[in-house]
């Protein structure tokens, strides 16, 4: 619940909206033990008096009745009315969806079709037409607002449910013998509520306002009973003699209405998981920079990263996911980076054009320099240029980074066209090209194809095409080939292959497969826990691994033949980058670590360009 509400307040918008409604709810709550005036007695003699008037803070209405009575009394009876609405077809409503999308079939056509039928009427036509049949009245008009939204909670509970009945968790509760209402119950229900919540919650000013509209007809509370809509609908014919008396009413449902709807959207990211994990934040379009320390100097090479730091900051815990790396690539030349999962290599590449999402992201100390030019902290529309231009990347699924509803032929254009003037004629003409030049076969017909029409092997031949539009200096090319099979792999990393040695290319190649490396790398450097562990010549580091961590991760990797060896997994997990140990990140899962491997920095070191980070490792680097 802390953690809860810490969220929710983190929102500012969100803490407004709490705080304005908070204090109409403590005003209303308190309303009867205030010194106020009968809000139901009348005194024509002071009819609309104006605001500030003795005895009269608000003034009074076209009965000579006090508007600040009235409006504390009324407002309080809008908000009960409001809530119990939403309550009302909160609960009614998911129960339906719930029964809808649990059993499927017959069931929820049959329920389904009928929501379909109540969704087809104007929903405030069907309000009316419910307080028409049922009378005047705030509870009649109470039941038929909550009974015009059951639909609305019945749809939107069914979607969820429908994804939730089929999966392993409630087939496992079924074979376990449990009844339909103790799934619903028990397995079902703390799935939903969550969305029950915030559907309730962003709802509740909607209902108001319903309810607010059909009291301003003169179908919801009855004089002299007054809340918000029925002294709306009073003072109408005074507006603009005594626009006062309209003011006061239409001021307070539109703070309340506000502060509920910003209070909903608040929760809403409080309970979402992927809201709460910033999955879904809108990052900046670079990211943020708070440089500690001194800034290397530049060096000759194409693209050199320089003791590179970058940190995620999600509330009061830092991930340092780089923690200080540094790696040269020259023209023409294929650097590997290889490591586990969670290791930094993602990050390391997408910190080289400013691309990770920040918040929560953040670069904290060294240098990415491109022909001598620091990129970190550099202007966005220099970033922007080089961006796709002079350095581009391929990612690991194609499928999520091309755009579903255009066709590829328009999305490798546009790539062109955003760095460089020409037509659109021959924009596609360098399109139909591009596509050649990576073998896609039929290259004019297929650039008229959606992603989606494309198989997994041609939809990252178009990445890599994209990444080739406008002729770059450096390709990242971050795992490109882990998601397909051998032969279409083979294919890609040959081309990748060609494409360098006749372009002149520098790739940085990010992957999990040291086979991949030995075949196109000419240089790989091992990452683990945010740091560069070994590094050197890819035959040497292939043949004689001098980091245990190395050795180990080549020991994972099968051999085709007779069982010579035994695959051997690393023992333990990789470290959390937020809470690193003392000295060697590797030591807890290292067979050769001694006390002096636990204690303080150790460096990258060794001669020429063969380098280990190692006290005591598997081959003298030299």
């Amino acid at each position: 619940m802390r953690k809860f509400f810490g969220l929710l307040f983190r929102n500012r918008l969100a803490s407004l909206g709490a705080v304005v409604l908070g204090a109409i709810v403590v005003l209303v709550l308190i309303t009867p033990i205030l010194p106020l005036q009968n809000p139901d007695i009348t005194a024509t003699a002071d009819r609309f008096q104006r605001p500030f008037s003795p005895g009269h803070l608000l003034g009074t209405d076209h009965l000579g009745r006090d508007l600040l009575a009235r409006l504390l009394y009324g407002t309080r009876l809008s908000l009960a009315v409001g809530a119990a609405a939403a309550l009302i077809a909160g609960i009614i409503g998911s129960a339906i969806g719930i029964t809808a999308g649990y059993f499927g079939g017959r069931v929820d056509n049959l329920i389904m079709r009928g929501v379909d039928m109540l969704m087809a009427f104007p929903y405030i036509l069907l309000a009316l037409a419910i307080v028409a049949a049922l009378g005047p009245g705030l509870m009649n008009a109470l039941f038929a607002v909550a009974a015009v939204n059951i639909p609305f909670f019945a749809r939107n509970i069914r979607g969820i449910t429908v994804g939730l009945a089929g999966r392993e968790f409630i087939d496992a509760a079924k074979l376990s013998g449990m009844g339909h209402l103790r799934i619903i119950l028990t397995e079902l229900l703390p799935n939903v509520l969550p969305v029950i919540i915030i559907a309730m919650s962003t709802t509740v000013g909607w209902m108001i306002l319903e309810t607010a509209g059909l009291s301003f007809l003169g179908l919801g509370s009855q004089p002299p009973q007054a809340d918000l809509g029925s002294m709306l609908g009073e003072a109408r014919s005074a507006l603009i003699t005594s626009p006062h008396t309209s003011v006061v009413p239409g001021v307070m449902i539109f703070l309340i209405v506000m502060s509920i709807n910003l209070l909903g959207d608040g929760v809403r990211d409080a309970l979402d998981p992927r809201l709460r994990s910033g999955a879904l934040s809108r990052p900046s379009a670079t990211t943020l920079v708070d440089r500690r320390g001194d800034v290397p100097p530049p060096t000759d090479d194409l693209l050199a990263i320089q003791d590179l730091q970058t940190e995620f900051r999600v509330g009061a815990r830092t991930y340092k996911a780089v923690g200080g790396v540094s790696l040269s690539v020259r023209p023409g030349e294929c650097l590997g980076l290889i490591g586990e999962s969670g290791s930094g290599k993602s990050v390391t590449a997408l910190s080289v054009m400013g691309l990770v999402a920040s918040p929560p992201g953040v670069i904290t100390g060294g240098a990415v320099r491109f022909q001598g030019e620091d990129l970190i902290g550099a202007a966005y529309e220099d970033l922007r240029r080089k961006r796709g231009d002079r350095v581009a990347y391929i990612f690991q699924d194609p499928l999520s980074t091309l755009h579903p509803l255009y066709r590829v032929g328009d999305q490798l254009a546009e790539a062109i066209r955003s760095h460089h003037p020409v037509s659109k004629a021959e924009a596609r003409r360098r399109a139909i090209d591009l596509f050649a030049a990576v073998r896609i076969p039929n290259a004019e017909a297929r650039i008229t194809n959606f992603p989606h029409e494309m198989s997994g092997g041609m939809r990252q031949r178009v990445g890599i095409a994209m990444a080739l539009a406008n002729d770059p200096d450096v390709i990242i090319a971050d795992e490109p080939t882990t998601a397909l099979d051998v032969t279409v792999q083979a294919q890609i990393l040959t081309l990748l292959d060609d494409l360098r040695r006749e372009r002149g290319l520098a790739i940085i190649f990010i992957t999990h497969d040291f086979g991949v490396v030995g075949q196109l790398c000419d240089r790989v450097a091992v990452m683990y826990a945010g740091r560069i562990v070994e590094e050197g010549p890819t035959g040497a580091v292939l043949a004689r691994p001098a980091h245990p961590y190395t050795r180990r991760l080549i020991a994972c990797v099968p051999e085709l033949g007779q069982g010579r060896r035994e695959l051997a997994a690393i023992p333990g997990l990789p470290p959390e980058v937020s809470n690193l140990p003392p000295g060697c990140a590797f030591a807890p899962r290292c067979d050769k670590a001694r006390d002096l491997c636990r204690k303080g920095e150790i460096a990258l070191a060794g001669p020429g360009a063969r380098r280990v980070r190692c006290l005591f490792p598997e081959e003298d680097p030299a």
